[in-house]
């Protein structure tokens, strides 16, 4: 464990507000299991901060394609550590962490469509705090790795399983899933995922407290 202590959503406010003014370009991780609301609680930090000076850097985006991950085998695991790009993925956070100064445009998960779009990200030149989002930020195997090394802090959300799973499965079928599918890949491939992403919870600087 690095620091690991629990904070509120309002003492997160406060301390990303800090971070915006460091004096170097800061990274900072946020880290939950699938359904956790990474997204929507990033979304809420940068309604509070300055945008000017704030970019997020979702790890969505690195997601393989459908057809690579068919040319593998591992479609039906979607999600999974090993259905990422992270060696772009790795790319694009040395290239943030070092390119302050220039814009860099990175891949968009797009949920509709169920595919990453190149380039549809932008962080600006000017950004002095990099927000990244994902499952696997802090994950120790399959090449994820070396991504902690580009973290100046991370986060670890922390909410009510049971809530989560259920947002969970009414994301799915807001995307097309039928009740039955969505229940059944929440509970198998996503819960499958969440305990890999729990595991790696004790290398978070913080866990903030969501429910």
């Amino acid at each position: 464990m690095i620091n690991m202590e629990n904070i509120s959503r309002e003492q997160a406010v406060a301390r990303a507000f800090s971070l915006q003014v460091s004096p170097h370009r800061f990274l900072l991780g946020i880290i939950g299991k699938p359904g956790a609301g990474k997204s929507t609680f990033t979304q809420f930090l940068l309604e509070q901060l300055s945008k000017e000076f704030v970019a997020i850097l979702p790890m969505d985006g690195f997601h393989l394609s459908n057809e690579d991950l068919n040319a593998l085998g591992r479609r039906e695991r979607k999600g999974a550590p090993d259905t990422f790009d992270v060696a772009n993925f790795v790319k694009t956070l040395h290239e943030v962490k070092s390119g302050i100064g220039t814009d860099i445009y990175f891949p968009l998960f797009d949920r509709a469509q169920e595919a990453s779009i190149p380039n549809a990200g932008l962080i600006s030149a000017q950004a002095q705090l990099v927000i990244v989002e994902g499952n696997y930020l802090l994950h120790a195997q399959e090449g994820w790795s070396e991504v902690r090394s580009y973290l100046d802090e991370s986060w670890f959300l922390n909410i009510d399983d049971q809530l989560r799973i259920q947002r969970l499965i009414a994301r799915h079928i807001s995307f097309g899933k039928s009740p039955e599918d969505a229940k059944a890949w929440s509970e198998g491939t996503d819960e499958a995922n969440a305990r890999l992403i729990q595991n790696s919870a004790k290398n978070a600087n913080y866990v903030v407290r969501l429910d």
